[in-house]
């Protein structure tokens, strides 16, 4: 027999990921229609407010605006790191005292607060914990319902076909890379890396491309006066499934950049690694890792291998190489998110993975704010701060990074198969 739903709370976790907000509007209307007498409760800042005790009731205002969400970043009720597992980083913050359990507090916070049905917006530790705290509040006898939504833009999820952000990132990744790549006039010979995230997988890369290649088709080109659509092309696409002979591509690459003056490229940042480490063993170098073992994508650097072989073919040719090669990053800086992709709202509303719609041209006020990405004033109100990769003789082109802690990357998005809803 089906027990009685009174109380449902909702909390979204982890690092952040566009559609977050869209999500709990997405839960906020639809329990509004199935449950309206049924509480509904967020949590703040994740499992730091399980802990805590500190929640939002959502009153009746809030079920009527439930809508507004969906044009937001970010997440309304907030997002936190705090693991319950990390027992030492718990009591450091106070959220546990000295020789307790976390999964027993957070279980009995549960418990006090009379939460029937739990809903989960997060990555592997968000969701694990979740299914972990419904075991031992099972053991206890008392049945908690967890529902994992899983967020990544990855979207490496097997079996779900669209985790909640992809679409959004990957029609934002098209949109930067439409003004990105405006740059490669600015220079005679010119080489662009548009690197995108995805440690692991190369979704993201590969739609980016996909609805970057969509755009390319629509428009019209005036060739006899230098606005070609060879030089707005891409010339390649580099993901981590796919192995990058380095040697073939860059000889491939350089005679693009004779014909046509310029190299477009999308990379995702884990694209080439395997082969990457696996020289650097052989030579006997140290490859730099975190303390979870994953390597150290930053001191890796793939694009800057990948940059250096195009130069030194063609340098073995009849120049000097590119004159410039300039990496624009995508990923973290749009990771809490722009409004929502029709697509990724209409997952939220509906509940369903439907064929995704066509995407919109952006709005011109939207394009100005990717074009502007290149002045410092606007990078510095993001939370941003730039690194200056000087080339002799050349202009120092900036790569902008997130630089606060809170902008690592979710452990889900260096994991492709280790992924759980």
């Amino acid at each position: 027999m089906s027990r009685e739903i009174r109380r449902i709370a909702l909390l979204t976790a982890g690092g952040y990921a566009p559609c977050l907000s869209s999500a709990v509007g997405g839960l906020i209307e639809r329990y509004s229609q199935v449950l309206p007498d049924a509480e509904i409760i967020g949590y703040l800042h994740g499992y730091h407010g399980v802990l805590a005790g500190n929640y939002l009731v959502v009153d009746q205002e809030t079920r009527d605006k439930a809508h507004l969400l969906h044009d937001f970043g970010g997440s309304p009720i907030g997002n936190s790191r705090v693991k319950l597992t990390n027992v030492k980083d718990l009591v450091k913050r106070g959220l546990v005292k000295e020789g307790e359990n976390p999964l027993h507090v957070a279980a009995e916070r549960l418990k006090a607060d009379g939460v029937d049905v739990l809903h989960t917006i997060g990555g592997d530790d968000t969701n694990t914990t979740a299914a972990d705290l419904a075991a031992y509040l099972h053991e206890a006898g008392y049945e908690l319902t967890v529902v994992g939504l899983p967020k990544t833009i990855d979207n490496d999820v097997v079996p779900i076909r669209q985790s909640l952000g992809a679409y959004t990132a990957a029609e934002q990744a098209s949109l930067f890379a439409q003004n990105i790549l405006a740059e490669h006039g600015s220079n005679p010979r010119m080489l662009i890396i548009h690197e995108v995230m995805g440690r692991g997988c190369g979704w993201l890369t590969g739609k980016a491309a996909s609805n970057y290649q969509a755009w390319h088709a629509e428009q019209e080109w005036v060739p006899s006066f230098g606005l070609s659509a060879e030089r707005w092309a891409i010339h390649g696409v580099y993901v981590p499934e796919i192995h990058i002979d380095l040697d073939a591509e860059a000889a491939r690459l350089t005679k693009v950049m004779d014909e046509v003056g310029c190299v477009n490229l999308f990379l995702s940042e884990g694209a080439g690694v395997p082969d990457i480490v696996a020289a650097m063993e052989a030579a006997g170098q140290e490859v730099p890792r975190d303390p979870f073992g994953h390597v150290k994508l930053d001191m890796i650097n793939p694009w800057a291998v990948l940059r250096q072989a195009v130069r030194r073919e063609a340098r073995c040719r009849e120049d000097d190489g590119p004159e410039v090669g300039l990496l624009q990053p995508f990923g973290a800086g749009q990771r809490p998110g722009p409004r929502a992709h029709r697509g990724d709202v209409r997952q939220g509303r509906r509940g369903r993975h439907g064929r995704h719609p066509r995407c919109r041209r952006p709005r011109r006020g939207a394009r100005r704010r990717v074009a502007r990405h290149r002045v410092p004033a606007d990078c510095r109100a993001q939370g941003l701060r730039h690194e200056r990769r000087l080339v002799p003789g050349r202009p120092a082109p900036h790569r902008s990074i997130l630089s606060d802690e809170g902008a690592q990357r979710s452990k889900c998005q260096g994991a492709r198969h280790e992924n759980t809803a």
